[in-house]
């Protein structure tokens, strides 16, 4: 029966043998909340990987054994592990399986919602707080905590950032009281000025921009997913898509993306429309005036070719 400190060290094992063989990456995600101590397990791992170490990592995950099982691609829905795609923040997904369990990794060249290099900021093995935090910023309620967590956590170790990822009001309130908030920290997010001046619009600009994130990562994904269809159905038909051999595997899924699969379908659409169409579907749950204090999204796209 694998642990999940067996699992942990698997994967903390895999990125130190990657980095040995030359790659840039770093753990990030549920594995990172974990080993930042705002979260208690996870199963799965995220990694980041820069896209030109995309070849070095790829070999390392054909190399590695776990359980007894070698790595595959997971499903036949995953694009390739190719620094085309990873460019156009494609994302792909891995696994060990054996008789009785699994091991999951998804594997990212960008990380979503970015607003700086990830790469200039990381810890140990693992992702800074900063890009952390960004990255849950997703469409799943259940992240949204993780991200004030962490927010908490950057400003407890002195790192002013920590200021962008509070999306609790009442935590805000508790934190002001006790950590300054510089000027450009509130230029960066303007309902931090709803903050400092005690305004009660708080609550509702809190709510608002939460709301706006997660629209903003369900049409992210939806934009992806259109292209998923034809390729899925590509991958599944073709001879070798399940060979034991994972460049066997990665070799066929490249075929097909080459068919299907644009490497920046976000740039292809139009990152401004993108945040115009989130705006919108935001409207649906807030009012209006409420998006007054939104940040500028559009800084937040760093690392898409």
């Amino acid at each position: 029966m694998v642990s999940q400190a067996d699992l942990d060290r698997f994967y903390e094992a895999l990125v130190t043998s990657a980095r040995a063989d030359g790659a840039v990456c770093a753990i990030t995600s549920d594995l990172a909340c974990v080993r930042y101590h705002v979260a208690h397990a996870t199963k799965d791992c995220d990694v980041l990987c820069a896209t030109e170490s995309a070849e070095l990592f790829l070999n390392r995950l054909a190399q590695t054994v776990f359980e007894g099982a070698p790595c595959s691609y997971r499903g036949h829905l995953t694009p390739p592990l190719d620094a085309r795609w990873m460019r156009g923040g494609w994302t792909s997904h891995f696994e060990w399986k054996w008789d009785v369990g699994f091991a999951h990794l998804d594997v990212f060249g960008v990380a979503p919602r970015a607003s700086s290099p990830w790469t200039v900021d990381v810890h140990g093995l693992l992702a800074g707080m900063h890009t952390v935090a960004e990255m849950k910023r997703t469409d799943r309620p259940k992240d949204w905590p993780f991200a004030t967590a962490l927010g908490a956590k950057m400003l407890e170790v002195g790192d002013v950032r920590g200021w962008w990822h509070l999306f609790d009001a009442d935590a805000l309130r508790r934190l002001i009281i006790r950590v300054p908030c510089p000027p450009e920290i509130i230029a960066h997010r303007p309902l931090l000025e709803l903050l400092v001046t005690n305004d009660p619009r708080l609550d509702v600009a809190v709510f608002a921009e939460s709301m706006f994130w997660q629209q903003l990562d369900r049409l992210r994904l939806r934009i992806h997913e259109a292209f998923m269809r034809k390729y899925r159905s590509a991958v599944t038909k073709a001879a070798g898509v399940d060979d034991p051999d994972l460049w066997i595997q990665h070799r066929v899924r490249l075929q097909f993306a080459q068919d299907f699969l644009p490497e920046n379908p976000l740039r292809d659409y139009g990152i401004d429309r993108l945040i115009a169409e989130a705006r919108e579907e935001t409207l649906r749950f807030v009012a209006p005036g409420s998006l007054d204090w939104l940040p500028d999204a559009s800084r937040h796209f760093v690392g898409l070719a």
